[in-house]
């Protein structure tokens, strides 16, 4: 197997965590899917990463579709439950996390990639509030629990986390430590293990 993908996608960062929290090892093939040049059309027709590249040759992409395959390919630290509610409510956390993380960079897109003359602040503006009110909703939902969901690491925390430091990194002057101390808290504990800090992007 490998993956295609960036070291800077929070979306490729938390399928390449998962795959570490697993124990697996997965090669990472580099690809700039906006460079002219780019190849990862021949393995995603929508032009996305992450894209897991099986053994065979198959293609699977969508980080949560990956991160569910990669659940079940070993019992190590298994991070999704199998059925039930359990299971619908940790998809939902990676749902919001995820939501953050989509809004983020709509938002950043429209500063970056948008000649300035055709940039909306209110379009700029509507993707910071989603970001400020899923923050506010997940803090709320965290409380004063070490974790997410139940007493041990789940993908709901590996998704948050990784929407947590992407507007760290792209995002520093939103400041959302000071408003919300126990995200700021789970940031830094998340930050601390091991597959976090192998998969940190490179510094801007």
């Amino acid at each position: 197997m490998k993956l295609i993908g960036s070291l800077t996608s929070p979306y490729v960062r938390k399928v390449r965590i998962v795959f570490s929290e697993k124990k697996i090892e997965l090669p990472l093939a580099l690809e700039n899917v906006w460079a002219q040049d780019t190849q990862i059309m021949h393995s995603n027709p929508l032009g996305k990463i992450p894209c897991l590249v099986l053994d065979d040759g198959e293609p699977i992409f969508d980080s949560r579709v990956i991160v569910e395959y990669a659940d079940t390919l070993n019992p190590v630290n298994r991070l999704i439950p199998d059925s039930g509610k359990e299971r619908a409510v940790v998809k939902t956390w990676e749902a919001l996390a995820d939501g953050i993380i989509d809004a983020a960079i709509l938002a950043r897109l429209e500063k970056t990639w948008r000649p300035e003359q055709d940039q909306s602040q209110a379009w700029y503006d509507r993707q910071i509030g989603k970001v400020d009110t899923a923050l506010d909703a997940i803090s709320k939902k965290l409380g004063d629990n070490a974790w997410c969901f139940s007493s041990k690491l789940s993908l709901a925390d590996i998704s948050v986390a990784c929407a947590l430091d992407y507007l760290v990194f792209r995002f520093p002057d939103l400041a959302w430590q000071q408003k919300y101390e126990n995200l700021s808290h789970f940031h830094l504990k998340m930050m601390s293990r091991p597959a976090f800090i192998e998969t940190a992007p490179p510094a801007q």
